[in-house]
C-alpha cells in the first residue's frame, strides 16, 4: 500500500512539473492555492515519495532485479 501511494504522489508530482514547464500552470496551487500549508504538505509529500520510491526501486522493480538469479 505504500508503494502505491508513494507512487501516485511521484506520478502528481510528474504531471505537475510537466504543466508547470509547458504552461505555466501549477495544477496543485491551483486546486489547494488558498491553502497554502496543504500545498506545501504536498510538495513535502511527493518529495519523500521520491526518495522512497528511489530507495525502494531494486526491491520492487521487476526489469532490475538479478537476472542471473532471479531475486529482486
Amino acid at each position: 500500500m505504500l508503494h502505491m501511494t508513494a507512487f501516485l504522489l511521484i506520478i502528481v508530482g510528474a504531471v505537475n512539473w510537466g504543466l508547470v514547464g509547458l504552461f505555466d500552470f501549477n495544477l496543485v496551487e491551483m486546486l489547494l492555492g488558498s491553502m497554502p500549508m496543504i500545498v506545501k504538505l504536498v510538495y513535502i509529500l511527493v518529495g519523500v515519495s521520491g526518495v522512497y520510491i528511489m530507495a525502494t526501486h531494486k526491491k520492487d522493480c521487476m526489469i532490475c532485479a538479478d537476472k542471473k538469479t532471479g531475486k529482486k
